[in-house]
């Protein structure tokens, strides 16, 4: 893949508290997905779109993440030294993976606002908007599609994902219209966590969004929304309901696979599926959960 000049931007200052206590004194993001932290497996997704510029907003008591990502020669020579060549690459591989930038958010006053956090990092080029808690499994890419659309198209590229009405009250959701592919929609409206009555339509934000730099001026004078906190939606409202040279919001409709970390039931079950998939668990897993669940 060649790199490409879009930069990538991943919150990371949340306080994971639907996770406590593991996340007293690590980062929700570091949890571990099977034996990565889910915060690699949305770097490599960045990567493996040609992505090499990643900036990482994170908070308070989150040094761990930066850690992760630097090398660590002690390990390394140990795993160089016991010949297990194979540790070793999977160690060398997560700091290896990109150009990854720090800053703090400070203050966690939401999405937007850690966007915002973005702005002297990214200057006046698009970049993309990737949340940890949705991993994107790489058999079916997502970001590749949504920068190919940001550049035909010049506009604001959001994913969006067909989901259950009974669920669309926990997501952003958009007000959409053909534009003649299936997989792409043109974004009218976007509204933050409707009820099921209210909701415009079953397609929600999911956590990956290609921005024109013009969201940088909307944020800035944004006012806090739903939670007390300066809402992303927001803002991409904004830009969709604007008739104007910013070129409009676009959503790519994603039917591939999706694992939720955000929640622990679904994150549990994140790492049951990546695992049973895994060509060195898998054989031994798989037979495993058959009999476990014929016992339940």
């Amino acid at each position: 893949m060649p790199e490409n000049r879009i930069k990538a931007v991943i919150p990371a200052a949340g306080l994971g508290t639907r996770f406590l206590p593991a996340t007293k004194a690590m980062p929700k993001e570091m949890l571990p997905v099977v034996d990565k932290p889910a915060i690699q497996y949305v770097v490599e997704e960045a990567t493996d779109a040609g992505i090499r510029d990643v900036l990482i907003i994170i908070g308070r008591n989150k040094n761990n993440l930066s850690n992760h990502f630097d090398s660590v020669p002690e390990l390394e020579e140990k795993l160089r030294a016991k010949g297990d060549a194979d540790k070793l690459a999977r160690v060398q591989k997560s700091s290896d993976l990109a150009d990854i930038h720090f800053v703090r958010q400070g203050e966690p006053k939401g999405l937007g606002h850690a966007v915002l956090r973005a702005r002297a990092h990214v200057g006046d080029s698009p970049f993309a908007v990737m949340l940890g808690d949705d991993l994107i499994d790489e058999r079916d890419p997502l970001l590749t599609k949504m920068i190919d659309e940001h550049e035909s198209r010049q506009a604001t590229v959001i994913a969006l994902m067909e989901v259950d009405p009974d669920h669309i009250h926990m997501y952003g959701v958009a007000t959409v219209e053909p534009t003649g592919d299936d997989d792409v929609v043109k974004v009218t409206g976007l509204v933050e966590k409707p009820s099921k009555e209210d909701a415009p339509s079953n397609l929600a934000i999911i956590g990956r969004y290609v921005l024109s730099p013009d969201v940088f001026e909307i944020l800035e004078r944004t006012e806090p929304g739903k939670g007390g906190e300066i809402q992303l939606t927001d803002a991409l409202e904004e830009l969709a309901a604007a008739d104007d040279a910013r070129g409009g919001v676009y959503g790519v409709v994603f039917r591939g696979r999706r694992y939720d970390t955000g929640d622990r039931v679904d994150y549990i079950k994140a790492i049951v599926q990546l695992a049973s998939d895994r060509d060195d668990l898998g054989a031994e897993l798989r037979p495993w959960l058959k009999d476990f669940a014929a016992d339940l």
